[in-house]
């Protein structure tokens, strides 16, 4: 009844290729991980702990294998990632009814929470690129050729007869690549000022110039500089519109605006007169694009798919899902018409949806 994949298994758009092989070695790694919640904090040195947890999750006893690396203390307190050299040793170590953390170098046996690796939330965002603005200055094919030796890390899919390009990867991976772009455009942009001081013959291109401004100007601050732009995953962007709320409350002379299209929302900040005070409009900025880089290293997403489509199903997701909410209060629900998407810390996404898979197949059972 419940099928669920990861966000980097997940997302791949029609017409846009695998991720490279660079982003496929990571998620390789990332298969092979898992979460340790409960580690005893602050009794021993963290080598010591370190050394510990790798000898528990070696032993066979506790169905575990070779380990290829411990990475603790973490950001979050007793909180551990176990990276092991066989996959199928993750699957292994779930299994386990119980892991108990024992060892004559502590005082008593933990109990460990152990959970499966969830990719980062940002580990497929897919973008769409106007080229076309453009193709008076380059051949756009090898242009596109040129940004693919720069950005490894990114697939694109076929360019289109309007200069339209799909782009997918991360979301920092895509904005440096927007950065780019727009760098580029603003060389051209100076070029044809210096060139228009001498000849006034080049009315079209300044206006293509204006509108790959307009197109790339939601990630950098427009040209009057009262208006401040910063782009963020909009899953991102819902987990702080319902966790941190302040982080978008503003006086009345601050404005902010917001456009959501498909994996990418742009935040508009601006000044609300002309008295305002332009260095708030910038701390505002800051503060937003603080909170989401936190966010970006701390949040994980699973996706919970549909697999009958019927409204019986929906509503029992649903219920299963609110049911749940109180037990779970920083774990972000997302409910779209084909699946659910699942947000928050790793441990706790994972958990989540575990539970939610429990739920489903005991009400299947007593239908």
């Amino acid at each position: 009844m419940l099928s669920v994949q990861k966000e980097g298994e997940s997302l791949q758009r029609s017409g846009v290729p695998c991720l490279c092989a660079q982003a496929t070695g990571q998620a390789a790694k990332s298969a092979r991980t898992v979460v340790i919640a409960g580690v005893p904090d602050g009794l021993l040195h963290n080598d010591v702990m370190t050394d510990i947890l790798m000898i528990h999750f070696q032993m066979s006893k506790n169905n575990g294998g070779d380990v290829e690396e411990v990475m603790y203390p973490t950001r979050k307190k007793g909180v551990a990632y176990v990276t092991f050299e066989d996959q199928e040793v993750v699957e292994s170590v779930l299994k386990k009814d119980e892991h108990r953390l024992e060892d004559k170098r502590l005082s008593r046996y933990y109990p460990l929470k152990v959970t499966r690796y969830c990719e980062n939330v940002f580990s497929s965002v897919t973008s769409v690129l106007n080229m076309s603005v453009f193709k008076d200055q380059f051949v756009l094919e090898d242009l596109i050729q040129e940004i693919k030796k720069k950005s490894t890390a990114l697939s694109f899919g076929p360019l289109q007869s309007n200069g339209h390009i799909s782009v997918q990867g991360s979301f920092p991976a895509i904005k440096l690549l927007r950065d780019f772009l727009l760098l580029k455009a603003k060389s051209l942009s100076e070029k044809d000022k210096r060139e228009e001081s001498k000849s006034h013959q080049r009315p079209r291109r300044r206006l293509q110039q204006h509108r790959l401004t307009t197109e790339t100007s939601n990630f950098v601050r427009d040209a009057d500089g009262e208006k401040h732009v910063v782009v963020l995953d909009t899953d991102i962007y819902h987990y702080m519109k319902c966790f941190f709320p302040r982080t978008f409350l503003v006086n009345d002379d601050v404005v902010i605006s917001d456009v959501t299209d498909g994996d990418i929302t742009t935040v508009y900040i601006k000044n609300a007169g002309s008295r305002s005070d332009a260095g708030q409009v910038l701390r505002v900025k800051e503060k937003i694009e603080n909170q989401s880089i936190k966010l970006h290293n701390a949040l994980r997403k699973e996706r919970i798919y549909f697999e009958e489509h019927t409204g019986d199903e929906k509503q029992r997701y649903k219920w299963a899902c609110e049911s749940l909410k109180p037990h779970y209060p920083y774990v972000l629900i997302i409910p779209y018409d084909t699946h659910i998407d699942v947000i928050g810390d790793s441990s706790e996404v994972f958990e989540f949806t575990k539970v939610v898979s429990n739920e489903i197949q005991s009400l299947s059972q007593t239908r």
